[in-house]
């Protein structure tokens, strides 16, 4: 072999080299790429999970928030159905004790001139033995009409010589009385009654001027 061909061989080989070494360089450059490709991708994907975790997070935080208005709409509207109900137990209690109270009222209004029939009697005056007789009698049968009407709640307007008092005693008459304050009951002409406080029948009565 000449030393022309000797150094042609070397020439070739250095060039062949170059070649593989430009072949490696550009082998190294795509695997670089891939992998920034590939970190990429991953990074994208990443990002995204991260996105839709936060969107996922903020829809659960909202429906909370519903969910506890829901829950406090709930819970007032419940107190005010308790308060009415409430309510509505209260008015039917008193109710019914009112209705207990005056059940009586229209009898007892019925037998208030029955008594006061029975007391002028008993104000008489008798002399013999079958009228006092008779008398006791009728006072008993009194009595026990007066027990009655004390049971149902039924009791006398007592006023005499007390102030008068236009809420529960009817002026019908007005006379001087030295011995007494001016506007004072000083006579009860017919006796008043009251049903568990309630006024059935105002006293008539004379007051002093």
């Amino acid at each position: 072999m000449s030393e022309k061909d000797l150094h042609e061989e070397v020439v070739e080989k250095e060039e062949g080299n170059a070649q593989e070494d430009d072949s490696l360089v550009e082998t190294d450059t795509s695997e670089e790429r891939e992998v920034e490709n590939r970190q990429s991708e991953d990074n994208e994907a990443l990002h995204n999970e991260e996105n839709n975790d936060n969107d996922e997070q903020n829809h659960l935080v909202e429906q909370i928030a519903q969910l506890e208005a829901e829950k406090t709409e709930l819970n007032n509207r419940l107190l005010r159905v308790q308060a009415d109900y409430e309510n509505f137990k209260r008015r039917v209690r008193e109710e019914k004790a009112k209705d207990r109270q005056f059940r009586a009222q229209t009898l007892v209004e019925d037998l208030l001139p029955v008594a006061d029939n029975f007391s002028r009697a008993l104000q008489s005056d008798v002399e013999t033995e079958d009228a006092k007789s008779l008398k006791q009698g009728v006072e008993m049968v009194y009595r026990q009409l007066v027990d009655a009407l004390t049971k149902e709640g039924v009791e006398e307007i007592d006023g005499l010589n007390q102030p008068f008092d236009p809420n529960e005693q009817q002026a019908v008459m007005q006379d001087e009385s030295p011995d007494h304050e001016p506007n004072t009951v000083i006579q009860v002409l017919q006796k008043g009654y009251k049903l568990n406080g309630r006024v059935l029948r105002p006293a008539m009565v004379k007051v002093s001027s």
